[in-house]
């Protein structure tokens, strides 16, 4: 990304109107960010959603010193960014429909690794909470996963502290810029992160941790992983709110099971109840359900029944894909293959059919037995 095109994303962000959905479809029509500002009114409220008072916003923004400004706040703190046009943006978020314009990290994960997970939970969490975690988070070691959560305060803490004691890569997403840290208290635990994983936002440097920025923050966290594991909540709350989104986003969800009585379990044991998440015990239920272990395939008979089945070259490269890796995810396969959702759908449902590739509980396809 070129300093000129950041530069005119970072006042595409801030053009009051704008938001993440509008800025996609600017960006799908005009060929660099610089050309949305110098288009006339009449050429951008023709676009589908822009309409006048969009298009008006964006021709009499102003505040250009702003963007001076921020790209000298992120060259001097070396802050890596990522735009929703560029190829190195997150391929878990790309494939949200509301996938932030520009995400903000600054931290040693490259933001490409196989496994994430997003764990998370009351910011008031009970004894029996912080046990789980204290059981799950060193299961996870060694195993190639990263932990996402939001930095907050109770389970989310707990979660990036026993990360970063087990050295175990964890990405915080935070509902503020990069200048700042909130809660003030996890500032040291903030810095021990960037060395072990990292800091993401949407934000920019002037945002203050203000409510509504907080429903951003959660789906940067179901977005940004494979899995969503829900520790304890209430019946409402933020970690419900991020297991909602997970789940539009088609992600798996998962939930740790408490007493019924205990109000912080109650949230958890109404996503099991309704069928809303997958119960988690332990680690073992997360490998199975995502198929995170290291099963053998039988390349050969699938080879076998290839030859009794008239398959479409886009068929054919979904297979030779699921013949390298354990199992995939629709978005991973989406990256790889730079196939259309549509196009890939059509394909796995023919494949499936005719007993090529089964689906897993998570949303994973695997080659059949």
């Amino acid at each position: 990304m070129t300093e000129e095109d950041l530069f005119y994303l970072l006042a595409l962000i801030k053009t009051p109107q704008i938001g993440d959905v509008h800025a996609r479809t600017l960006l799908n029509y005009f060929s660099t960010p610089k050309e949305i500002f110098k288009a006339s009114t009449a050429s951008l409220e023709k676009l589908e959603g822009i309409g006048k008072i969009r298009a008006r916003a964006i021709r009499s923004f102003k505040d250009f010193r702003f963007c001076e400004s921020e790209i000298r706040f992120i060259e001097k703190n070396k802050i890596a960014v990522f735009a929703v046009n560029e190829p190195n943006y997150p391929k878990r978020l790309i494939h949200c429909y509301d996938a932030p314009l520009l995400l903000f990290f600054k931290g040693t994960s490259t933001l490409t690794e196989e496994k994430y997970v997003s764990i998370v939970g009351t910011r008031n969490h009970s004894i029996y909470g912080r046990k789980f975690c204290e059981q799950l988070i060193p299961s996870l070691s060694n195993m190639g996963i990263v932990v996402v959560s939001g930095l907050a305060y109770g389970i989310d803490t707990i979660v990036h502290e026993l990360c970063v004691k087990y050295n175990i890569p964890t990405i915080g997403v935070l509902a503020h810029g990069l200048d700042r840290i909130y809660p003030e208290s996890n500032r040291k635990l903030a810095r021990s992160m960037v060395n072990c994983g990292g800091l993401i936002t949407p934000f920019t440097s002037d945002t203050t941790p203000e409510k509504q920025h907080f429903p951003n923050r959660n789906r940067i966290t179901a977005g940004l992983c494979d899995a969503v594991i829900v520790v304890e909540s209430g019946l409402k709350g933020g970690s419900l709110i991020t297991a909602t989104l997970a789940q539009d986003y088609h992600k798996e969800v998962f939930a740790v099971p408490g007493n019924v009585d205990s109000e912080k379990s109650m949230g958890c044991n109404q996503l099991i109840k309704n069928n809303q998440a997958a119960m988690i015990t332990d680690v073992s239920d997360l490998l199975a359900t995502m198929n995170w272990t290291n099963g053998q395939k039988s390349k050969t008979k699938i080879k076998q029944k290839e030859l009794f089945v008239d398959l479409n070259d886009m068929e054919r490269k979904i297979l030779a894909v699921l013949q390298e890796k354990d199992a995939i995810g629709i978005d991973d396969l989406l990256h790889v293959t730079q196939l259309s959702y549509g196009t890939a759908a059509a394909a796995l449902l023919n494949l499936e059919m005719n007993g090529l590739i089964q689906v897993l509980p998570g949303k994973n396809y695997v080659l059949s037995a």
